[in-house]
């Protein structure tokens, strides 16, 4: 199975980023179906992580 970033929709290349993908971010969620992985890559990640740090108070630093 190919694991695909949720945000962006880059497959992983399992040779270029591992098996399971190094870098990539994995969380479980709940859907109807059951439960299932939802991936992030690595680019996408950091992307994510500065804006969210970005917008925290100066106090928190």
């Amino acid at each position: 199975m190919q694991e695909t970033c949720s945000i962006c929709g880059r497959v992983a290349d399992a040779e270029g980023d591992g098996d399971p993908p190094l870098a990539w971010c994995a969380d479980v969620i709940e859907t109807r179906d059951g439960h299932r992985t939802r991936w992030v890559c690595g680019e996408c990640a950091r992307r994510y992580v500065r804006s969210i740090e970005a917008k925290l108070d100066q106090e928190w630093w």
